[in-house]
């Protein structure tokens, strides 16, 4: 992955002054996953370049922090991060121009506090939102932005384009400010991080963003991305950029809906629990009594309530809307007791929330859950208790790692499985063998699949593109009404499709559930 910054103010091979690296030297600086160097492809006076080579070890970064790229598991093995600018590029800028994004220079500190033309090259960032989201995010600050977007296949350009971009910026501004614009939003735009987000994370936040994200028209956003959408920390960052301004603070409103980030690996769960409670507060409205496991862990717009859809809850005078995510938990649980189901396996149980509700209600006398990341199941096994949980509950409790695309017999013999929000991770060329796995070779007596309404998307303000980085399609409506009577005719069941959360009276619900019973 690479990174050229250039110059022409004369004379330009001062860049190597600012940078605090010579233009005659190749210099290799270690990280943890992996190497970067800096050199000069020209240094002249009219013209002088630096380049930043981050050189990524996959190993390396696989053993270190087991997270490649957030979402799914195999991802820390087969990833983008040799290729593509992402946080990787940001952690190696901070560390290697340390000094210059501080903006000091003991030889030059009035060049180093003047703005000068430059040109910032990278061939291929990540760019969640669009070549139109590189223009919202950099232009406001100064730039000239060209963002093109990369084809998935050059042979095959009926494919479309890929998510990635060639981004060109250049404007004339500081070098230190060029550096920090750079170090929050390549993260920001390609919406996710490698390593886990602490509470320290506002603070870098804050420091790197001096003098330009207050007054950014998308600092919401910015705010929110960076911190990985964690939303608690997200209004602390906002308000604190807030008070720099003397300006009431701005209030955080979720604006997109998906699913939880990326899963914190076993060698991260000790410092993972100690975040979540410190910063990762549940939200009012955020558990109830059938949710035995902590909400703070979805982070999502659904689990802040300020834009979810259905019941309202009140207290204090102030009205919240239960957030989404409960909703979805809350109306599975109520079908699952409408079909009069005692035995069920979650498929997808993820970090087994849908898995502590179940266990709380003892009318469903035996509760699995199967996924296939053995991380969300160390997960769940911690937020559950498993180690403290009574003999009679740890009795009446299955969990195992597992892939919906393989018949296994341990899907089978439950009154009743549950697929929430699972499909639409799995690509379209593989969910006939999930229909074969679920419907023909388990078959339960009752199926409840729950999966995003696409048609209620735009009524997110932020979101570009799907709900979560990792759904490899969204449904319409009607696309999710023919899957489902589809399905049930072809595998012996009858089905009916519900509505989850408020509907809108032209889009339909936020999400859609199909209630599948056996014949």
């Amino acid at each position: 992955m690479l990174l050229t910054i250039s110059t022409t103010a004369r004379p330009a091979t001062d860049l190597g002054f600012l940078l605090h690296k010579h233009p005659d030297k190749v210099q290799r600086f270690g990280q943890s996953f992996g190497e970067a160097t800096v050199f000069y492809p020209e240094a002249g006076d009219e013209r002088c370049t630096a380049a930043l080579l981050l050189d990524i070890d996959p190993v390396a970064l696989a053993r270190s922090r087991g997270k490649g790229s957030p979402d799914f598991s195999l991802s820390q093995y087969v990833n983008d991060r040799p290729y593509a600018a992402s946080s990787l590029l940001a952690v190696a800028l901070a560390d290697v121009f340390r000094t210059a994004r501080a903006g000091r220079c003991a030889s030059r500190q009035e060049l180093a506090d003047t703005p000068l033309p430059l040109e910032i090259r990278l061939p291929a960032l990540p760019c969640r939102g669009g070549p139109e989201l590189a223009e919202r995010l950099f232009a406001p600050l100064g730039w000239r932005v060209e963002a093109q977007p990369v084809l998935l296949d050059e042979g095959f350009p009926e494919w479309g384009d890929s998510r990635y971009v060639r981004l060109a910026l250049s404007g004339t501004v500081r070098l230190a400010d060029a550096l920090n614009h750079l170090y929050v939003l390549l993260p920001v735009l390609d919406d996710g991080k490698h390593y886990w987000i602490a509470s320290d994370e506002i603070d870098k936040l804050i420091r790197a963003g001096e003098g330009w994200l207050r007054d950014h028209p998308e600092r919401a956003m910015i705010t929110r991305r960076y911190l990985g959408r964690r939303w608690a920390m997200a209004r602390t960052a906002l308000a604190r950029l807030a008070e720099l301004g003397d300006e009431p603070e701005e209030r955080l409103e979720p604006a997109v809906s998906e699913e939880a980030p990326a899963e914190e690996t076993a060698a991260d769960e000790a410092a993972a629990a100690e975040a979540e409670a410190q910063a990762e507060r549940p939200e009012p409205g955020a558990a109830g009594p059938d949710a035995t496991t902590s909400e703070a862990q979805q982070e999502t717009p659904e689990s802040d309530g300020a834009e979810s859809e259905g019941a309202d809850l009140e207290g204090a005078g102030v009205v919240k809307r239960a957030p989404l995510n409960l909703q979805r938990r809350i109306a599975v649980l109520e079908t699952l007791e409408e079909l009069g189901a005692t035995s069920v396996i979650d498929l997808g149980c993820g970090k087994g929330e849908l898995v502590g509700a179940l266990l709380s209600r003892p009318r469903f006398a035996r509760v699995a859950g199967m996924d296939v990341s053995s991380m969300a199941l160390t997960i769940a096994a911690r937020k559950l208790k498993l180690d403290r949980m009574p003999d009679g509950k740890r009795a009446r409790l299955t969990l195992f790692q597992g892939a919906l695309t393989y018949t296994d017999k341990r899907l089978s013999g439950y009154d009743a499985a549950v697929l929430m929000e699972v499909v639409e991770h799995v690509d379209p060329p593989r969910l006939a063998a999930l229909e074969q796995v679920v419907f023909g070779h388990a078959r339960p007596g009752h199926v409840l699949v729950t999966t995003p309404n696409i048609e209620y998307n735009v009524r997110y303000e932020f979101l570009t593109g799907l709900r979560h980085p990792d759904h490899r399609f969204e449904w319409t409506r009607a696309e999710f009404a023919a899957w489902v009577a589809r399905v049930a005719g072809r595998y012996g069941y009858r089905a009916t499709v519900r509505p989850v959360g408020e509907p809108d009276p032209d889009l339909g619900p936020p999400t859609q559930m199909g209630v599948f019973v056996r014949d």
